[in-house]
């Protein structure tokens, strides 16, 4: 005989890369299974995997894995958190006053945003004719990053081209020579290289603002935590 089926509750929230509105239910026992396995193993790409997963399941297929941005990833699991476990967090803070002093803060989740800087910007004018155009990080193009070898930076650029276009012509990625990609990006010079890493540096992050107070020293500071990994 077949048991009886439970039903989840739905909410919405608000993609913070295109505004689109999408319905989600809580992550169950058997996502909350899979996460603490991936969060045991110790590997960050597990991690990462679970996520997605979580969040395609939970949006009943909407967000795909793959897809996504990875400021939306961020942003969208924590709000699946907050509804799924609780929508308080305890989160351990460093004194900045001390650099050492840590205190344990409570934080609401529905509380935190994914802000966005006025300066970011997707297309990038590099000559008064010659232009590119980028598109956001996923998880696969933040994987390209190793601190240690500062040629990812580059593999991390190649990936996020959406286009290229001058006076007449727009080139779309897909029609690009990996090779031919590699030499245009080589021939910017170091201001058009850095318009292009801005782009990076000011795109949208999860954060939120908090109030500690170092209770060795009195000292009453504002920190700043961004990025999902800071709210667990």
């Amino acid at each position: 005989m077949a048991l009886p089926q439970l039903n989840s509750v739905k909410y919405e929230l608000t993609l913070p890369s295109t505004g689109e509105k999408v319905e989600y239910r809580p992550f169950l026992v058997k996502e909350e299974k899979a996460l603490m396995i991936a969060q045991q193993s110790g590997v960050e790409a597990d991690m990462l995997r679970a996520v997605e997963n979580i969040i395609e399941d939970c949006s009943f297929g909407k967000l795909k894995r793959g897809e996504l941005p990875f400021f939306d990833i961020e942003y969208v699991f924590l709000q699946l958190r907050a509804k799924s476990v609780g929508e308080t967090v305890d989160v351990s803070v460093t004194c900045p006053d001390d650099g050492v002093t840590k205190v344990i803060t409570k934080i609401k989740l529905d509380e935190v945003q994914c802000v966005r800087n006025v300066e970011h910007k997707e297309k990038i004018e590099l000559t008064d004719t010659v232009g590119i155009i980028m598109s956001h990080p996923k998880i696969k193009d933040l994987a390209l990053i190793d601190s240690k070898n500062p040629e990812t930076t580059f593999d991390l650029i190649e990936s996020c081209v959406h286009q290229i276009y001058d006076a007449e012509t727009v080139y779309d990625k897909v029609d690009m020579d990996k090779k031919d990609l590699q030499e245009f990006i080589e021939s910017m010079t170091h201001e058009q290289f850095q318009e292009v890493n801005a782009f990076f540096d000011t795109m949208p992050k999860v954060k939120h603002t908090v109030k500690v107070k170092n209770p060795k020293t009195g000292v009453e500071s504002e920190v700043v935590l961004e990025g999902m990994a800071n709210f667990f």
